[in-house]
């Protein structure tokens, strides 16, 4: 696995100064009223459980929940948003997906194309990057949680892989077995910090370090733009990169 979920958890979790728990918010409604609009019950609906879980944990407001799970049901006006997943190869070539939401698709696509222009990138063709990735259910828990008990829990319940960190636990899992693997952790009374349906690079690349730092910049500039809601990409992090790059 790439660990770019890691990273960005990681990120998100240190998210604390107003203006961008702002950004977070924004993302999260948008998240919300997507997912919404297959249905706005989230024991029917496992996309939109997984926003609101989400956005639970980031302490976003109920009322701000609950109107943006109106806005994508149709009972509350809202703009327009379009979900876009753009295709991309970063700086070294390495690909990359960014997930959009917005009400302003020259816009997106402008923001995007430039900032890739900018940092030795460029976007690709729809089908030219996608393929080499798969979506899979991603699950963090506290790096603190007994290792033995939960990757015994998450193999018992079909599990692809778990992974220990310094910083947390990650279990990955295909989609027909991300439920289960949610459920039986909540039956052993494991707390979860994020639960997503990430794109995860089937063959992750291995870079020099400032190599690597170059791809994380980009990242991180695409994830400063409003309309992205999450980027992923094929490079290999761990645990002494993301150290790294943060003490930089």
């Amino acid at each position: 696995m790439s660990g770019h979920s890691k990273w960005s958890t990681i990120k998100h979790k240190k998210q604390a100064t107003d203006a961008r728990r702002g950004q977070l918010f924004t993302r999260l409604a948008r998240e919300i009223e997507i997912a919404a609009r297959d249905g706005g019950d989230p024991d029917m609906n496992v996309r939109l459980r997984l926003a609101m879980d989400k956005a639970r944990s980031a302490n976003m407001p109920k009322d701000n929940i609950d109107r943006a799970i109106k806005r994508g049901t149709g009972e509350l006006k809202g703009d327009e948003l379009h979900e876009i997943l753009y295709e991309a190869y970063g700086p070294h070539g390495v690909a990359m997906l960014i997930l959009v939401v917005t009400d302003n698709r020259n816009r997106s696509t402008a923001d995007v194309r430039r900032i890739f222009n900018k940092n030795g990138g460029n976007l690709a063709e729809p089908g030219a990057v996608a393929w080499q990735f798969k979506r899979k259910g991603y699950i963090s828990l506290p790096a603190s949680e007994d290792g033995d008990r939960i990757f015994e829990i998450a193999l018992d319940a079909n599990a692809e892989d778990v992974i220990f960190g310094d910083e947390m636990i990650e279990i990955y899992a295909d989609l027909e077995s991300f439920q289960p693997v949610q459920r039986a952790l909540a039956a052993h009374a494991v707390p979860i910090d994020g639960a997503e349906i990430a794109y995860v690079a089937d063959l992750p690349v291995s870079l020099p370090r400032e190599n690597a730092f170059q791809v994380m910049r980009i990242v991180d500039q695409l994830e400063e733009l409003d309309d992205v809601q999450q980027v992923f990409s094929a490079l290999d992090i761990d645990d002494a990169l993301v150290a790294a790059y943060e003490d930089r």
